[in-house]
């Protein structure tokens, strides 16, 4: 079923480490063509390059401020003169930038966290649906969360809002790129064991995890096997969805 990614040219936004890690692994094991883009974390990219490599892919390091706009739209015409083309764009990067109570939130920290997790997005989702339509379709996957769904903690309201509009993002494109067959969609990762929970200062999951169903975080790798899906040709008559990894949260 996984077969017609052999070959294919995916590009991953965030996959020095985390969740967009996996999906790089995964799709390398598949025999995909990574883009492995990155920002600060050069040491992580280069572990998650050999390991695509050692599993029968082929790996190209992309190095982007998503914080930069002129980064943002340069991003796929560079992956593309890279690899000659792009059948399948990830949008995994994304984090909170400045963790407090939003009666204390300062517009700097709303701002930076609108900008990397939906502002960058779209203008990278924008080149790759131009380059797509022209090339016979691809795929355009976006990592959410179940921040969305719930609006995010006191502490949070500003990424779960910036998710939120990736799924809306995430409907409109689709009805704007099915007649070019460009299948958009978006996965709702739940609780995650990450450093993401570390990064905004939760020092423990134990309390979070007794309120999933499944009795346990997800893990990277069941966020990426639903990516490599939707990317497959298991995912060929499916367009515009949001789809939870929650573990029945």
């Amino acid at each position: 079923m996984f077969e017609s990614i052999r070959g294919k040219r995916v590009l991953i936004t965030g996959a020095g480490s985390g969740m967009g890690a996996s999906m790089a692994e995964l799709f390398g094991e598949y025999g995909a063509v990574v883009g492995v883009h990155y920002n600060q974390s050069e040491d992580g990219a280069g572990k998650v390059m050999a390991r695509v490599r050692e599993k029968g892919g082929s790996a190209i390091p992309v190095r982007a401020d998503l914080m930069d706009p002129g980064a943002c739209t340069q991003l796929v015409p560079r992956f593309v003169k890279e690899a000659g083309g792009l059948e399948v764009l990830v949008n995994s990067a994304g984090a909170v930038q400045g963790h407090h109570h939003f009666l204390e939130m300062d517009r700097e920290s709303w701002d930076m966290t609108i900008a990397l997790d939906l502002t960058a997005p779209f203008f990278i989702a924008q080149g790759a649906f131009r380059h797509m339509k022209g090339h016979g379709g691809g795929r355009i996957i976006s990592i959410s969360s179940i921040a969305a769904k719930y609006g995010g903690s006191d502490e949070t309201i500003h990424y779960g809002a910036a998710k939120a509009g990736l799924e809306a993002m995430t409907r409109t494109l689709a009805r704007a790129g099915a007649r070019h067959g460009i299948l958009v969609n978006a996965i709702q990762p739940g609780v995650i064991d990450t450093d993401f929970h570390r990064k905004i200062g939760r020092g423990t999951l134990e309390e979070r995890v007794k309120k999933i169903p499944l009795g346990r975080a997800g893990t990277p790798l069941d966020v990426a096997r639903l990516c490599l899906f939707l990317a497959s040709e298991a995912g060929d008559y499916i367009t515009g969805q949001v789809y939870g990894v929650t573990g029945g949260d």
